[in-house]
């Protein structure tokens, strides 16, 4: 007894060393044992008798907590395993229905299954998390009971042991027994809450348990998210399999967490990646994540709708880099309602008040391009006197078949192998200026005005909203060539032209104020429908971003209309050369090297656009 004794003085000093995963409360019991720890020395001497009282008092809260509590624990622990099994197998039946001709019977009656796994699997986990909160204070009771029983017997049954036992320690076994007590107030306290609380939410109806409710409404201004998700995975050559995998996004990276494990791993870093609404065999409610390089991508599987659309809108807020900003919220929930007001008539808005400025136009102090002469206007026009209300946005500019083949039939320009072109045609070899810039096609609209850089503007704004709204952020890199007599946009693969102005038909030109990467110009042309054999004068902005400032284009633009206007008077002609720095062979103007290899685009088609 004398040798115990002394050993659970030392073991009940080494109790804070233990780690417990739930440890709520033990500072105090980590104080109190420390104090037992100094009375079991000081009774040390005393015990020799004690084995009846101390199998009562101390040997038996402590078997059966172990044999009780601890067993209980396991039991519910074995039950929620099987429940989770149990949904998981609904969940695979439930995914693997088909989106066409579905079989309405076979979808009720899974859809009741789930419902049905859904529901036991809640009511296991919450017997199980009650059992686990409630375990934190009998835990607590019973490392304080035994020793509690252990010293009063110790007092009762020694004489002795009363001239050792002051007043100080029977205050202090009393504050002891009022621990314990408390603890137990709180317990069933807890225990009512728990109850409950279950109660509650095990009262709802069936319908909260089932997937893909038509009556949830999507919030499109996430920045975070995490639920279950399907992957797909390759299982062979040809074979591929789904796994369900719980995901969720931690900063600018998607996270995953196999059931089991710890922690989670990251699977792909979202910024500046790219999502998309997919067809995947026969599954409905996919969508894949593209890497920026697209090397990497991976296609997933939403349980409903309103999950499908989430996570797409949460995968675009992120790579967007929303959550770097000081208030992520609020700069989602501003860019989510002006991507909506872009794509809804303008109609359906309050008008603005006279004179009030535009809020999406560029602030002060930008880029300021140099351009034709523009009316310039006291009060900003209105929106709809720029471009009608519901006008067609093309967000890229398709080749027609007969046209690439006639630039490719002999005698056209060819491609070179080694990616260098031929010499010049004799059109372009007149040509004072010609200047290569790497650009991306964002988006052409029709217009109502060409002589104001406010529809410019409108115009950068109406379609980069319209690209957020319908998820497009995937462009196709060309080369812009700047010529002393046109504009063209040259396939940097094939060198075709797929599309070219003369520079009198561009009337207006301008590099957005903030985003000095956007740059537009506004194309006039002519209009034959009404009969009129003049035609009625159109207008068509187009929309670019670049890999260069968008003003050294607009700077280019403008120096070849003034190349152009000066041959019209040879000497001012000449006198404008003589201020141009040209090449060594005098034929080009020489012009600042445009930042970065622009034929490094070359080879990456259907890059993102960062605008």
């Amino acid at each position: 007894m004398g040798l115990a004794t002394e050993q659970l003085s030392q073991q009940l000093l080494d109790y804070e060393k233990k780690n417990f995963a739930l440890g709520k409360g033990d500072e105090e019991v980590i104080t109190t044992l420390q104090s037992f720890a100094k009375t079991v020395g000081e009774l040390n001497s005393l015990h020799s008798e004690l084995a009846n009282q101390m199998a009562d008092s101390m040997v038996f809260p402590l078997i059966q907590f172990r044999e009780k509590d601890l067993t209980e624990i396991s039991t519910l622990k074995e039950i929620f395993g099987i429940a989770t099994d149990e949904h998981e197998a609904a969940m695979v039946k439930y995914s693997r229905l088909p989106k066409k001709k579905e079989n309405e019977k076979l979808k009720a009656d899974m859809v009741k299954e789930v419902a049905y796994t859904r529901r036991k699997q809640h009511q296991a986990s919450l017997q199980y998390y009650c059992a686990l909160n409630a375990l934190q204070y009998r835990k607590r009771v019973a490392m304080l009971e035994p020793m509690l029983g252990y010293t009063q017997a110790q007092i009762s049954f020694f004489k002795k042991g009363l001239e050792l036992v002051s007043k100080k320690m029977e205050s202090f076994l009393s504050s002891v027994s009022n621990m314990a007590q408390n603890i137990q107030k709180q317990l069933d306290a807890e225990a009512e809450t728990m109850r409950m609380a279950q109660k509650e939410l095990l009262s709802v109806e069936d319908t909260v348990y089932m997937p893909d409710k038509e009556t949830e409404t999507v919030n499109r201004t996430l920045i975070q998210k995490a639920g279950y998700l399907n992957i797909r995975n390759k299982t062979g050559l040809v074979t591929t399999a789904w796994d369900r995998l719980f995901f969720f996004t931690q900063g600018g990276n998607l996270m995953c967490q196999p059931r089991g494990a710890v922690a989670g791993g990251m699977v792909l870093d979202l910024d500046n990646s790219s999502v998309m609404a997919v067809e995947c065999e026969d599954r409905r409610y996919c969508f894949q994540i593209t890497s920026p390089s697209g090397k990497t991508s991976m296609i997933l599987q939403a349980e409903s709708k309103k999950e499908y659309e989430e996570w797409i809108c949460t995968v675009n807020n992120i790579s967007r880099q929303i959550y770097l900003t000081d208030n992520p919220e609020a700069v989602a929930i501003r860019l989510n309602q002006t991507a909506i007001q872009a794509v809804t008539p303008i109609t359906s808005f309050e008008k603005r008040q006279e004179g009030a400025p535009n809020p999406d136009r560029a602030k002060p102090g930008g880029a300021q391009p140099a351009g034709s002469d523009s009316q310039k206007s006291g009060a900003a026009p209105e929106p709809e006197d720029l471009i009608a209300p519901g006008t067609p946005i093309q967000f890229d500019i398709m080749l027609p078949a007969s046209e690439f083949q006639d630039q490719n039939r002999a005698g056209g320009r060819r491609t070179n192998p080694f990616g260098e072109t031929e010499e010049c045609t004799a059109e372009s070899d007149d040509s004072l200026l010609q200047q290569v810039f790497a650009v991306r096609f964002l988006g052409s609209m029709a217009v109502r005005c060409g002589n104001n850089q406010e529809v410019i503007y409108e115009a950068m704004r109406q379609v980069l909203a319209a690209r957020a709204i319908h998820n497009i952020f995937r462009t196709t890199e060309a080369h812009l060539m700047v010529t002393s007599s046109s504009l063209r946009l040259i396939d940097p693969q094939t060198q075709v032209t797929r599309i070219s102005f003369q520079l009198e038909e561009v009337c207006q030109f301008a590099a957005h104020q903030e985003n000095g990467r956007l740059m537009g110009f506004v194309v006039e042309g002519r209009d034959w429908s009404d009969g009129n054999e003049e035609g009625e004068p159109s207008f068509s902005a187009f929309v670019f971003e670049s890999n260069t400032e968008g003003e050294k284009i607009c700077y280019t633009i403008n120096l070849a209309k003034e190349i152009t206007e000066a041959k019209k008077d040879p000497e001012a002609l000449a006198e404008l050369i003589k201020n141009m720095p040209l090449t060594n062979d005098g034929k080009f103007l020489l012009l600042e090297p445009e930042t970065g290899d622009s034929t490094s685009g070359e080879n990456q088609e259907d890059l993102e656009s960062e605008a």
